[in-house]
């Protein structure tokens, strides 16, 4: 049987970590696409996302964190 190297586990995405510094207000762009992304979800999910966004999570991470936290 060959030689086959362990595979690196890949981070867990509830490990994630912010990309940016935590602020009090959404960017414009992070605004725009919250407008769009409320067509899909609950309120329940947008504000889940926004707090996240604020403490410097991204857009993507906070919605992948959000749909297992709270689901749609």
């Amino acid at each position: 049987m060959p030689y086959q190297p362990k595979k690196k586990p890949m981070m867990e995405k509830s490990k994630m970590k912010p990309m940016y510094k935590p602020k009090k207000e959404l960017s414009v762009l992070q605004k725009r696409l919250m407008k769009e992304h409320k067509k899909h979800h609950t309120k329940k999910h947008l504000e889940e996302m926004t707090r996240l966004m604020k403490k410097g999570f991204c857009f993507q991470q906070a919605h992948d964190k959000t749909m297992k936290k709270v689901g749609k």
